[in-house]
């Protein structure tokens, strides 16, 4: 019996243990520190921006989002030695009443405080993060990948470059840097309000959408008509009505309303759109 009891009280802390152990993402592997300024600039990274980078290594790319772009943050790693010296170069570079860094599971780590998110992991890592992201980040936020994109995402900019500095990472000079916008949900039914230079009847609007692609059709004056040139940036939407040239939409997503300008014959007039109930 005693025995029983013991081996159960060893399992039980050998599960406590392991749950409370963050999950390796994979070796340590730094961005060359001439990238690292251009992921900040295609970020736009400013003064007001929270910076996150999961997996962050020695440090570099908060640390630069600090000091050379004014913006806050904090790096999640979970190497010790590797959090130990990131928070001391904090202190020397005059930046640690801004920036922090942790030893910290990156798949636990709340990163709903980041206006934008930085990764260098390996693929499986940056596709296994895909729904946290979606479900965590703020409409808006950029993400920045470093070489491995994000499964499904639409990148708003990608930038590729050579550089002699990777051989030695990779094997290879070639670099690429993916831009990502977390997307508003737009998906379902809306009910729109037109002027009636688009549509004499209220207008109705499907899209669907999978992450940042959507696609979608319209019923205008009982005729279904499809939408072209769709593109969803953040909580921005634009499309247009196919075979009506001239006529352009543009609204912000707020919710479960949209409200924006539709442009016909050089005439821009407000509209907006109520998604259905049940949508």
């Amino acid at each position: 019996m005693i025995r029983a009891l013991f081996v159960a009280f060893i399992l039980c802390f050998a599960a406590a243990t392991a749950a409370q152990t963050p999950v390796n993402a994979g070796p340590y592997v730094p961005s060359p520190s001439s990238v690292v300024s251009d992921m900040l600039t295609l970020a736009a990274v400013g003064p007001n921006d929270f910076v996150i980078d999961l997996g962050s290594g020695d440090g570099r790319i908060v640390l630069t989002a600090a000091k050379v772009f004014g913006a806050r943050g904090f790096g999640v790693e979970i190497k010790d030695d590797l959090v130990k010296l990131s928070n001391e170069a904090a202190q020397k570079q005059g930046v640690a009443d801004r920036v922090k860094f942790m030893k910290q599971d990156l798949f636990k780590t709340d990163v709903s405080q980041a206006t934008v998110l930085t990764m260098y992991l390996l693929p499986n890592t940056v596709n296994m993060l895909s729904d946290k992201l979606l479900k965590e980040l703020k409409i808006g936020t950029r993400i920045i990948s470093h070489d491995y994109p994000l499964s499904g995402w639409l990148p708003e900019r990608t930038i590729e470059m050579d550089l002699q500095e990777k051989v030695d990472i990779s094997g290879v000079t070639t670099t690429i840097i993916y831009l990502y916008v977390v997307p508003a949900m737009v998906a379902g039914n809306w009910n729109a309000s037109v002027p009636a230079s688009v549509a004499k009847q209220a207008m109705s609007i499907e899209l669907k959408q999978h992450i940042t692609r959507v696609s979608g059709n319209a019923k205008v004056d009982g005729k279904l008509v499809a939408l072209e040139g769709i593109r969803l940036k953040g909580d921005q939407l634009r499309f247009n009505l196919a075979g009506r040239k001239g006529i352009e939409f543009t609204g912000s997503v707020r919710g479960n309303l949209i409200e924006g300008e539709v442009a016909a014959a050089g005439v821009k007039t407000p509209w907006s759109a109520k998604l259905a109930t049940g949508s």
